[in-house]
C-alpha cells in the first residue's frame, strides 16, 4: 500500500481515438476531481482524436474545446504542445497511471502493454484482461467455457457481409429472428449499437457496426430488467450492490446514456437478497475467467418470467461521469468518490509490485 506521508504521482491520460472519446473525457473531469490534492500530484495527458498527444498544460481544456458536450467560453488554448507519439513516461517521476481511455486503443490492453513496457504501475486490468474483455466474442467465448449464463449470439466477419448478404441475413433470421441487436466487436457505451426490429433494419445496422468494427456480435434480443454491478479488487474482488436502468429510449444507447437525459438509474435495484448474492457471484466469477483487476463493471439482464440472470457485459475501464454507475454504485455501498479512486490507485500499486516478484 502507498505511503500516507508522500504525495503520489499521478498521471491520468484521457481522450484518444476511439468514439468514446467525448465520454472518455467527461470521466476524466471526475477523476481527476477526486483526487486529493493532499495525497497526489496529477499530471494530465490529453489524446486527440487523430492519435496527437498533449504533454503539456491546457490538455483538458484543448480537447473539451473540441468536443460537442463541453462549452469553453473563451476557446482552445493556443500554447499546447502536440507530440505525434507518445511521451516518455519515466518511472521516476511516475508512480501510477489511470488510464481514463474507454474503447480501442485504450481498453483493449494497447496502452496497457505500453505501460507495462516501461514498468509502471497503472489502474485497471492487464493486456490479456483487457484484450479479451474489449473483444465482445473473444469475451463470450471465456465466460462461456467458465459456465456463465449469456444471450445467444453470432459472430459475423465484414468480409462475409460483403461476399453473401444474404447467407448471413439468412443465418441471423434462423438463429435469432427479430428484433435483434447488432454490436462492434469493440466498442463501449453503446456506440455502433443497433436493434433491428426487422430484415429492412438490418443490413443498415450491419453497416453501421461495420464502421467501428471489422467483426460484429449479434444477440438475440432478451426480454428483461437491465441490471449492473460494480467489482474493485484484484486477486480478492467484492462486488457492490446493485444498480437498475430503465432507459428512456427503446434500449440504453449512446443517446439514452449522454444525450437525452432521459433515462432512470434505480440504486439499489429493487430485487430480493437472494438475486443479489447470485448476481455479486457472477459478476465476481466473470471478473475471475476473464483476468481482471482493479476494476470493472458487470451488466446483466434479469430475464422476465424465467427470473434468470443473463450475463450481457464485462466493462473493465466503466464510465465515471456523473451519471456513470460504477461510482454511484459503490457510493451506495458505502465508498464515496474520493475513497474509490484512491482505493484504485493503491490496487494499481499492490498489482504491480506481485507482477515484479514473477520470474
Amino acid at each position: 500500500m502507498t505511503d500516507p506521508n508522500t504525495r503520489i504521482n499521478v498521471t491520468v491520460i484521457f481522450g484518444g481515438q476511439s468514439g468514446e472519446h467525448d465520454v472518455s473525457l467527461r470521466s476524466a473531469q471526475t477523476i481527476i476531481a477526486a483526487l486529493d490534492p493532499e495525497k497526489f500530484n496529477v499530471r494530465q495527458i490529453g489524446i486527440t482524436r487523430d492519435g496527437g498527444w498533449l504533454t503539456t498544460g491546457g490538455a483538458m481544456e484543448m480537447l473539451t474545446a473540441d468536443s460537442p458536450f463541453f462549452q469553453i467560453g473563451d476557446g482552445a488554448p493556443t500554447d499546447v504542445h502536440i507530440d505525434a507519439g507518445p511521451p516518455a513516461l519515466s518511472r521516476d517521476s511516475v508512480d501510477v497511471v489511470i488510464p481514463v481511455l474507454h474503447g480501442p486503443m485504450g481498453e483493449d490492453g494497447t496502452i496497457q502493454g505500453m505501460l507495462e513496457l516501461a514498468g509502471i504501475p497503472y489502474v485497471g486490468s492487464g493486456v490479456l484482461g483487457s484484450a479479451v474483455s474489449m473483444d465482445k466474442a473473444m469475451a463470450k467465448l471465456v465466460l462461456q467455457q467458465a459456465g456463465i449464463p449469456g444471450a445467444p449470439w453470432i459472430l459475423v466477419n465484414e468480409f462475409e457481409w460483403v461476399d453473401s448478404a444474404a447467407d448471413v441475413q439468412r443465418s441471423i433470421e434462423e438463429q435469432h429472428g427479430y428484433p435483434c441487436f447488432i454490436k462492434p466487436a469493440n466498442m463501449g457505451s453503446s456506440v455502433g449499437v443497433t436493434k433491428a426490429h426487422d430484415a429492412d433494419e438490418l443490413g443498415p445496422a450491419l453497416e453501421l457496426a461495420f464502421e467501428y468494427d471489422r467483426r460484429v456480435v449479434v444477440e438475440g434480443a432478451i426480454d428483461g430488467r437491465e441490471l449492473e454491478i460494480s467489482v474493485l479488487g484484484n486477486d480478492r474482488p467484492r462486488a457492490s450492490v446493485a444498480g437498475e436502468i430503465v432507459p428512456g429510449n427503446e434500449f440504453y444507447d449512446f443517446r439514452a446514456k449522454y444525450v437525452d437525459d432521459n433515462s432512470a438509474l434505480i440504486i439499489p435495484a429493487e430485487i430480493s437478497d437472494a438475486k443479489l448474492a447470485e448476481m455479486q457471484e457472477l459478476a465476481i466469477r466473470a471478473f475471475r475467467a476473464l483476468d481482471l483487476a482493479g476494476l470493472a463493471r458487470v451488466d446483466f439482464f434479469l430475464e422476465r418470467g424465467t427470473d434468470r440472470l443473463i450475463l450481457n457485459e464485462v466493462n473493465t475501464l466503466p464510465g465515471f461521469t456523473s451519471i456513470s454507475m460504477y461510482p454511484m454504485l459503490w457510493a451506495a455501498s458505502g465508498i464515496p468518490l474520493e475513497e474509490l479512486v484512491a482505493t484504485l490507485v493503491d490496487l494499481a500499486i499492490e498489482r504491480h509490485q506481485k507482477v515484479r516478484k514473477v520470474r
